[in-house]
This record gives structure tokens, sequence and C-alpha cells, in this order.
């Protein structure tokens, strides 16, 4: 019958048969489930009072929110005034590029969200937020209850959900200058049919709602790049446009330059009103016979005018307008009859829309996007110089955390702060070209990852470290990612590691034939990733140049990036990332080189690439048994380079700590290539045959 049992539980007295220890235990955990007074045996999984809660009442706002209530009340009655339904938000700037500054980040200073991707939606009754698994959590976390979170950034879900608010007959708002000319062609098909009808707005509302606390425009100084930096003047550069012009088969009579990078290069200026790239906001018209520049005029120096004007009057003297009158100065323009050249990449729907179709030119890229990525001889050897310097400075940070880390010194954010600290040191140096994407652990499992005080990890020996950085010099934009690990990583992390530098390898050993697409030599990355059955979800590659944006378009290995040709730079960056355990990446900066191949077929170089890039990989990740013997030549030879150029350059500044770590780093893979190594003019196969003997 087995032995009765009394025990007390609460202000009960408790009388069981114990048949067997396991039905005693299995009772004592599960009576307490039907005790309302007694709940703690099994707890309920805590609540994450870093996120909202809006279905409770009151709901639950963590401190991390921005109340948009009187914001929105704002914005719906300049919506009434206006007669619009619904109101579209965007997080562009009028000139599209990767980063925008404090006064442009509408969308953020409406919802309190600081992700980079997501539009906002705004009705009469509703508000919403629109953007992709990356946020969703973010979004949570900084939004109060007047927002919906809508778990997607397809166009699509957005106008759905904007024909299901509203009635036909609605008017849907939209400033012009924040969207792209394709992509609002493709919202204004989805609306076609649905009742609804989109309207363009050029007095931005939530601007008008922000008022006086909105940033005020960026006063940084406008400057010329000194002339040692320099492959072209910018008169050179203006004769060279106008002469594409003339060739064109449409004869455009003028060329209209809306992305930042376009003014920057064409005038050889630069500024810091964007984070991380060097740029001013502003607009350029080039004519056969003008020079328009429109910008902030008050932030043009004496010495930036005379520069610019100093061939006035006459087709090389630069007239300086006020960036707003953009659009109206155009709007005067195409009156004529004239012809006007965009790059529909760059160019918002706000000047487009005033273009009228029979007077436009519109291809994908200007011809300053075009001309400006092949870098001639002197712009190849400044930015080869850059990354001379920028090796240094990366080197030093692989030094510092070999021994840092060990001694749990090191969080991400710290060693993030100490990178960028030094490159600071070096010549020419002007800041970061990014955010620093220093990852430990799991957390280099999200690709674009940044650190931040809540989700900031202490690297450690037992775990991959990746860190994606790069500078930004007089002479060159750098960027390079490496990933190390101090102790013993486990035989399927180095069996990835060894993957991905597989296919660097192949990609940057690649001969190729001249005019070929980037995307149709992307898969030579991922090959021996496929192999193996694993990939990664980002692009292998974008160019980069000299003192620009980091990620330097049209140059890449995507479907909208142009041909590769000889003198272009470009990342090859090929990863791999484990869910909640770790990240790989390893990019190195490449210049497209002509190949010395045995035959020339059509009479035209091949070509290949030559790596800038001067670090080496890490030896404790690479497994050289899965590697072919041609990929290791490959290392070894990159190796022998490396030595080459850095190792006097790190006596040059006197850093013996790092020049020895270095030698120590840039051993040859294999120990025959040592032999090659010291004897340098001896053939593999005479190698062969002295081992033989």
């Amino acid at each position: 019958m087995g032995k009765e049992v009394r025990f007390k539980f609460g202000t009960s007295q408790i009388k069981i048969r114990r048949y067997s220890s396991y039905c005693y235990f299995f009772l004592l955990l599960t009576l307490p489930l039907a005790h309302t007074g007694y709940a703690a045996v099994f707890p309920k999984e805590p609540r994450d009072t870093t996120i909202r809660n809006c279905s409770i009442t009151p709901p639950y706002i963590p401190p991390t929110v921005k109340n948009s209530t009187e914001g929105l009340a704002r914005l719906r009655q300049e919506m009434r005034n206006r007669n619009i339904s619904a109101y579209i938000i965007p997080s562009t700037d009028p000139h599209l590029g990767e980063y925008i500054a404090d006064r442009e980040k509408r969308r953020q200073w409406m919802t309190g969200f600081t992700g980079s991707a997501g539009e906002a939606v705004v009705t009469m009754t509703r508000a919403a937020l629109f953007t992709d698994s990356r946020y969703w959590t973010q979004a949570e976390r900084q939004m109060d209850c007047n927002w919906e979170l809508q778990k997607s950034v397809s166009p699509s879900a957005m106008v759905s959900w904007i024909v299901e608010e509203g009635n036909p007959g609605d008017e849907i708002g939209f400033d012009p200058f924040l969207w792209s000319i394709n992509e609002w062609e493709s919202y204004n098909n989805l609306f076609e049919g649905s009742g609804r009808i989109p309207r363009s707005i050029a007095v931005n509302l939530v601007d008008v709602v922000w008022g006086s606390q909105r940033p005020p425009l960026p006063d940084n100084e406008i400057y010329a790049i000194p002339e040692e930096f320099l492959g072209n003047s910018w008169q050179e550069k203006v004769t060279a446009i106008r002469n594409q012009m003339e060739v064109h088969a449409q004869k455009p009579s003028a060329l209209l330059l809306s992305a930042l990078e376009e003014t920057a290069w064409l005038f050889n200026l630069r500024g810091q009103d964007i984070p991380y790239n060097p740029f001013f906001y502003s607009y350029a018209m080039l004519t056969n016979h003008s020079i328009r520049l429109f910008v902030n005029t008050s932030r043009v120096t004496g010495a930036v005018r005379n520069y610019l004007t100093a061939n006035c009057p006459g087709p090389m003297c630069v007239e300086i307008l006020e960036y707003e009158t953009v659009r109206d100065t155009l709007t005067d323009y195409v009156k004529g009859d004239v012809k006007v050249w965009i790059g529909s990449q760059y160019t918002n729907y706000g000047v487009y829309e005033i273009i009228p179709k029979d007077k436009l030119l519109s291809e994908s890229y200007s011809p300053i996007m075009i001309t400006k990525s092949v870098k001639n001889e002197k712009e190849q050897k400044i930015l080869k110089d850059c990354h001379i310097r920028d090796a240094v400075a990366v080197i030093e940070y692989l030094v510092w955390l070999e021994k840092k880390v060990p001694a749990n010194a090191v969080t991400e954010l710290s060693g993030a702060h100490y990178v960028d600290g030094l490159r600071t040191k070096q010549a020419h140096a002007k800041g970061p070209s990014f955010e620093t994407i220093s990852a430990g652990g799991l957390n280099a499992a999200l690709a674009h990852y940044s650190a931040t005080n809540e989700t900031n990890r202490q690297l450690t020996v037992n775990e991959m470290y990746l860190v994606d950085s790069g500078g930004q010099y007089l002479d060159g934009t750098t960027d390079i990612t490496r990933t190390v690990h101090w102790g013993k990583p486990t035989d399927f992390e180095k069996e990835a590691y060894t993957r991905v530098l597989m296919g660097n390898i192949e990609l940057s050993r690649l001969v190729f034939p001249p005019q070929t697409s980037g995307r149709v030599v992307e898969a030579f990355a991922r090959h021996a990733l496929w192999e193996a059955g694993l990939n990664y979800g980002h692009g292998t590659g974008h160019g980069i140049g000299n003192f620009f944006a980091v990620h330097e378009w049209p140059v890449g290995f995507q479907s909208s990036n142009i041909a590769l040709t000889k003198g272009m730079f470009s990342s090859i960056e090929p990863g791999y990332y484990h869910d909640g355990y770790f990240g790989i990446r390893i990019e190195d900066i490449v210049l497209v080189v002509e190949a010395d191949t045995k035959h020339m077929f059509g009479g035209q170089k091949y070509l290949t690439f030559e790596t800038v890039t001067l670090v080496p990989y890490d030896r404790n990740l690479i497994d050289v048994d899965i590697m072919t013997e041609a990929q290791i030549r490959y290392v070894d030879k990159y190796y022998k380079k490396i030595r080459e150029v850095m190792l006097p350059e790190l006596q040059r500044q006197g850093l013996q700590e790092e020049y020895k770590w270095l030698e120590r780093n840039t051993e040859p893979l294999s120990p025959g290539t040592t032999v090659a190594v010291s004897l340098g003019v001896l053939s593999a196969s005479l190698l062969v045959s002295l081992f033989l003997q």
C-alpha cells in the first residue's frame, strides 16, 4: 500500500501515501501548481523590462522610449491642413546616401526608433513603423504604444496597410526629395487602381512639426583637398566630363549632380556634414558654358570661393548659389531647348519630377560616378600608401589584443575605441570611415552588429572575435575585417574560417576577361563554403576610393554594379555566421590590375586583383589540410609581400614589438615555401627535385 506521508503546505495539512520516491517527488512538484497561494515552484518566465508591453493597462513603457504623443498630434494637424489622409516618413535624405546628418533623421525623431532601416506611416488614427527582423527588438525598446510595429520592409506591405486603413479618394502625402526615382515609381505602381492618390508635397511636414528643435544646418568648413592628394584638378575633371557630354549620342546640354560624392569629387572639396563621410550638402549643374554649385553659401570661405571663381568670367567659373534654389533654377532651365542628364540611382524624385520627360536623359549612374570609379596612377599610389599606414594601426591593435584579452581587460566597446584611436596617430588621419564592428562570440553572428552598452561583451580567449573597421585619410579610405581566436577553436570553427579564407583567395587570384561584371565572378568567393553546405547572406564586396564613402558605388559584385575595369578598387569579403555562436568575415581591399597570361584572346589584356590590404590572417584558425596547394602558395606569396612592405614601415615608426609579431605571423604556411622564399628564383619543380635527392 505504501507509506503514508504527512506534511504542511501553506495553511493546509497534506496527506499522501507514497508508493515510490518518484511518485512522491512528482506530487511535491505538481501540487503547488494547483495552490493559488504558492506559485514559486515553477516560476514564470521573467518579463523583459527592456521592451514595451502595450497589451496591459496601463501599458508598460520602458525608459528608453520616446513619447511621441505631442509630435503625432501636431503632425496630424498639418495633415488636416493639407487634406492628407496618410503621410509617409522614410529614413533617407535628399541625396539618398548610406549615412545622413542628424537634422535629416525625421523618422527617428517622430518614432524614437534609431535603426538604419525602416519607414513610418501616419494616418489620422494609427501610426506604424515598417522594418526588418534585425530591428524588431530595438523598435520595441524605443517606440511608445502610439506606434504599431509592422515586421516587413516590403513596399507592397506598406501600401496594403495604407489602403486597408483609408478610403478611396484619400491623398497620401510624401516628400519627393526623400525618394529615389525608382523607389517612388514602384510605390506609385502599387497604389495604382487602389483609389488612393499619392501627392508630392515639397515642404516636409515633419520639419514643420520639428521646428526649432530640429538640429541646425551643419556649419563645418568646406575645404579643398591639398594638391598632393589629387589625381586631377577640378578644372581637368570638368573638361573630361564635358567631353563625355559632347560625344554622347543624345547630346545632353546639362548634367545634374545629386549624390554628395559627385560634387565632392568634381570640385575636389570635402566637408563634415555626414557621419563618417567627408561630404557636404550640395547639388551641382554642369553645362558646356556654365558651372553651378548649390550649397549653403555662408559656409564657403574666401579661400574656397577664390578657388572656385579664379577663372571668372568664363566656362571655368563656378557660380555659387544657395542650396534651396536648385529646384527653382532647374525649373527655369528646362523651359528652354535643353536636355538634362541624370543618374537615376542618386537623383531624388523632387528634382526629377520637374524635368519634362522629352528633356530628360536618364541612366543608372551619372558619368561622374562611372569616371571616379577608375583611379589614375597617382590615385592608386596614394590609396596604397594609405593602406600601409592603416595596416600599422590594425597590427598594433592585434598585438594589443593578444596581451589584454587573456587578462579579461577588453570589451567590444573598449576594443572599438582603442583601434579607432590607433588610427588617429597615423599621418593624414581624418577619423573612422564607419562605426567599428567589434563583435565577440555570438554577437559576431550578426553580420552588421554594433556594440552598445546593453549588448557589450567582454572578449575572451575561448571565443571568436570579429573586428571590421576602417579609417578616413586625406589620401584614401580603408576598410578591413579580421577574425581571430586566441584559444583552442573547435574543428568546425577552423573549417568554417578556412573555407571563408579559401573563398577570399579564389576570388582574389582569379583571372578574368576585361569588362567582366562582378556578379559573374562573385560565386568564386562562395564555392568553398557551398561545397560544405555553408553560405553567407550579404554582398561579397564594394568599391572604395580616395577619401570618400567607405561603400563607393557603382563598383562591386552585385547585379547593380558596373563591369570591372583596370584601376578600380573593391573589397572582397566573404563570411560565415553561425547563429548564437560565432561569426567570421575576412575582408581585403583589392585593385583591379592587368594579368600576365600566356594568351590574349581578343587582343585585350585579361584582369586580376592585387591585394592592397597588408595584415596577415589568423594562423590559429587556418586548417591547411583542406586548402589546395595553389591556395597555400597564394597566402605564402601574400605574406612575403606583407613582410617586404610592412616590416620597414613598422621599423620606421619604432614599433619593435609589432615588428616581431609580424615576423612570427607571416611565416609561410608550408615548410616548402620557406625554401622558396629564401631562394626566391628557384622553380617549384626544381625544389621538388632537390628534396628528392
